[in-house]
């Protein structure tokens, strides 16, 4: 009977180290999904403080439409061409890290890069296009809640009022997203992402209001 429960338990452990690493893997991939959705989180968010601020900036010093959503969009642009950029250096430089660190391991020469990686390998580098392209849409995104919530409205104090309103509501929502992937306390993250909003939203409006008042 000893030699058969030793056969039976030697068969078991490969089945055993298989779903640990199935386990791993998806353990991984569950990372990396919330990472990305995470940092599309604070990507629009960003796109939101910032387009907002510059929208309740020109507000203080001129109350036409026009000059609102010129600013904005210029603002959304600007900002999407930026954030796009900056990652994509920032994963371009972590994509020629990772290569350096899979051809270390493979002992492989610098000239035979792309021979080195096999498809599991590139699967799981990360893409810098990607990134860039999903950094300026998120910042578009979160851009486009003042853009348009200020671009229907005539009236001065009430384009300014639901700016504020529409902004401050995605807020909430963006930190609530945020704080769930994080898996943070869900009432204090969004509380501190909304006021967070309101001080950038309000230091823009008041020094704008002040050189206008100035006359610079």
């Amino acid at each position: 009977m000893a030699p058969l429960e030793v056969e039976a338990t030697s068969n078991q452990l490969p089945n055993n180290d298989v779903e640990q690493q199935i386990d791993q893997e998806i353990k991984v991939n569950y990372s990396q999904r919330a990472q990305w959705l995470r940092a599309a989180v604070l990507g629009a968010t960003d796109g939101l403080v910032s387009t907002a601020s510059l929208i309740m900036g020109v507000g203080a010093v001129r109350q036409d439409v026009t000059s609102m959503i010129v600013t904005g969009f210029a603002g959304m642009v600007a900002g999407a061409c930026s954030m796009a950029i900056g990652e994509f250096v920032s994963v371009y430089s972590q994509y020629d890290i990772e290569v350096s660190e899979i051809k270390r391991q493979n002992k492989a020469s610098v000239d035979d890069e792309k021979e080195s990686l096999d498809e599991s390998d590139k699967e799981d580098l990360p893409n810098p296009f990607k990134a860039a392209g999903a950094s300026a849409l998120s910042f578009v995104v979160g851009a486009l809640v003042p853009l348009l919530s200020a671009s229907f409205i005539k009236d001065y104090k009430v384009r300014l009022g639901v700016v504020i309103a529409l902004s401050s509501l995605a807020l909430l929502v963006f930190g609530g997203i945020g704080a769930v992937l994080g898996k943070s306390p869900l009432k204090r993250s969004s509380l501190r992402v909304l006021v967070g909003g309101w001080v950038a939203m309000g230091i823009t409006y008041g020094l704008t209001k002040l050189i206008g008042l100035a006359g610079l």
